[in-house]
Parts: structure tokens; C-alpha cells; sequence
């Protein structure tokens, strides 16, 4: 019965929150990037396959975004001293800074569009999308 009214509501703020972010991290990084360093910083390092499972796209995909990543001295690629096949991911200085950046323009994008309902009205609406989600 709302399915079509949802459907409708999410994918205007999915594309509104895609245009700011995309405009926001022009020139340094992008949305996938971001994703990325923000999985990778909750970590000391990862090796490339561990991405998949957070990034929902293939081994390829996630080669040509580090290789990109590490032109753009985001991330640093290293051999294992014990076993030369495994390589470690880790994040720059720089891909610290900028993943910082990125969380910091999504939170106050967040924050903008959560600051139109009262605080009550974020609770529920927080604990509804956890229902849906089922977190």
C-alpha cells in the first residue's frame, strides 16, 4: 500500500545524498573511495578480497579502485614479510584526512535533512528504518 510512496521518497534522498556527495568529493575522492577508506580505517590494514563483502562488486572492480586509490596516494599496497602472495592494504596520511572529509560532509548532509523533524520524530524514524532493515 506505501511500498510505491516509499520506493518514491528513498530514491529522491538516495539521489539527492549521490549529487552532494559526488559535487562535495569532486577532485579528490569519490563516493566509492570513501566507502572504501571508511571500511579500511576501522581496520590497522585488509587485503583486497576482504573488500568485497562491503563494497558489493567483483575482485576487478576493487583492483582498478585501489589501483586508482594508490595513484592518488590514498592507500599504500604492501607484500607480507611471511608470505609475499598476501598483499596489505593500508591508508595514507592523505587517505585518512580525505576519508575524514567525506564522513564529514555525509554527517552534516544527514544532519541537514534529520534537523527538519523534531528529535522525537529522528528517534522514530531511526527505529523504524531498523525495523525495516531488520538491524
Amino acid at each position: 500500500m506505501y511500498s510505491k510512496e516509499f520506493a518514491k521518497l528513498w530514491f529522491k534522498l538516495s539521489k539527492e545524498m549521490k549529487m552532494h556527495m559526488e559535487s562535495k568529493l569532486a577532485d579528490s575522492l569519490t563516493e566509492g573511495q570513501l566507502h572504501l577508506l571508511e571500511h579500511l580505517l576501522q581496520q590497522d590494514r585488509m587485503k583486497p578480497s576482504d573488500f568485497i563483502q562491503y563494497l558489493s562488486t567483483t575482485p576487478a572492480a576493487i583492483t582498478t579502485l585501489l589501483d586508482r586509490m594508490e595513484k592518488s596516494e590514498l592507500i599504500n599496497r604492501e607484500r607480507d614479510d611471511k608470505d609475499r602472495r598476501i598483499v596489505w592494504i593500508t591508508a595514507t596520511e592523505k587517505g585518512q584526512a580525505e576519508c575524514q572529509r567525506g564522513l564529514d560532509i555525509r554527517q552534516q548532509f544527514i544532519e541537514n535533512y534529520l534537523n527538519k523533524i523534531s528529535s522525537h520524530n529522528q528517534q522514530l524514524l531511526i527505529y523504524l528504518l531498523g525495523k525495516v532493515t531488520a538491524v
